[in-house]
């Protein structure tokens, strides 16, 4: 397991334009591969407009106390973009005016955020029906001071949704660097031991899964069956539903895909399965993504891409709700992981 990010370990996919140059470039430029623009424009879905704006996606920063594998955010310890307090004032300013029912706050481990307490007392004030808290669960038990957040996420019911690659140590571990597993299930443990995910509570846990190595994901549902016997029957634990996650081709997974010669089967996968279904309930129809800096996307997935807004309205500062419907959403390739199969987003299968 890498101990560092890409872009610590100045790696030429730290930087967006490579990725991006590979994303545009090999079986894609060569015809081999569909365009994805090319690819909705045949199910006659392009150009992919937003619908009515549900939720506000903020990531307060990119620090992690966690390097895995995967992560299309190149998250890590040496990573310090982090959200400003006059930023998150500003995104408060929106959030007591947009029509978005939904706050989802992500990073890196957006608890490691100095003002992340102070936003979410704020940001409880606003009248949001679902706030989600992004946890990789190990950032509970990481220092003394976050063993509180079980109790000071039911206090503003706070929606958590964890990251949870397998019921089993080994796979686990392999993906997020050792000790991760039980580290995580202790988390679990504590969350359940305020309220979170038992029978008819509340206080909403979700689990987030993502494959381990270079394929799709199974059916969530039979997934869900399987992590809710294994977690109940070995450690005691509850939660609410799973979220299967498609590993999209950006940073450090698509550093990955290349170092292991998977790329090209892998893209190949995901166009195969590409289901136009899935188009009509991507993230990016109903979502409006916030950078650390405050800039906008209209995805997570763009922002890590560098690929903001086409709009006039670039900058939470300057948000305009009606002027941000009024635009064409930017894809690329890594946008085939979104509609593939049945689809997957931040919240899971969108079919």
């Amino acid at each position: 397991m890498a101990t560092k990010s890409l872009k610590a370990r100045n790696e030429a996919l730290g930087t967006v334009n490579k990725q991006m140059e590979i994303l545009n470039g090999g079986i894609f430029a060569s015809g081999e591969l569909p365009y994805f623009r090319d690819k909705i424009a045949e199910s006659g879905q392009a150009p992919l407009r937003p619908g009515k704006l549900e939720i506000l996606q903020i990531n307060v920063g990119y620090m992690c106390n966690q390097v895995c594998e995967h992560c299309h955010v190149d998250a890590g310890p040496d990573r310090k973009e982090i959200m400003t307090r006059e930023t998150m004032k500003q995104c408060l300013e929106v959030i007591r005016n947009t029509g978005a029912h939904t706050l989802d706050l992500t990073g890196g481990a957006p608890e490691m955020n100095p003002d992340f307490r102070w936003f979410v007392e704020e940001a409880s004030k606003a009248g949001i029906q679902d706030f989600i808290v992004r946890s990789n669960l190990t950032i509970i038990r990481a220092n003394k001071k976050y063993y509180d957040l079980p109790e000071f996420f039911a206090k503003y019911n706070v929606h958590v949704v964890s990251s949870m690659p397998h019921w089993t140590r080994g796979k686990t571990d392999k993906q997020r660097g050792d000790g991760v597993f039980d580290k995580s299930i202790r988390a679990l443990q504590e969350l359940n031991r305020v309220g979170y995910g038992m029978p008819d509570s509340p206080l909403k846990l979700d689990l987030v899964y993502n494959p381990s190595g270079a394929y799709l994901p199974g059916d969530q549902a039979a997934m869900e069956r399987d992590f809710k016997k294994a977690l109940m029957e070995d450690f005691g634990i509850s939660f609410h539903s799973l979220f299967a996650i498609t590993n999209l081709p950006i940073a450090r997974f698509l550093d990955y895909l290349i170092a292991s010669e998977n790329y090209e089967d892998y893209m190949t996968a995901l166009v195969d399965a590409y289901n136009p279904e899935a188009v009509k309930s991507v993230m990016c129809t109903n979502t409006i993504s916030v950078s650390w800096d405050g800039w906008l996307y209209d995805c997570d997935f763009n922002q890590m891409l560098g690929l903001k807004v086409a709009s006039k309205v670039k900058h939470i500062k300057d948000y305009n709700e009606a002027v941000l419907q009024d635009r064409n959403i930017i894809i690329s390739q890594h946008c085939y992981g979104c509609t593939a199969g049945a689809g997957s987003s931040c919240q899971g299968t969108v079919t």
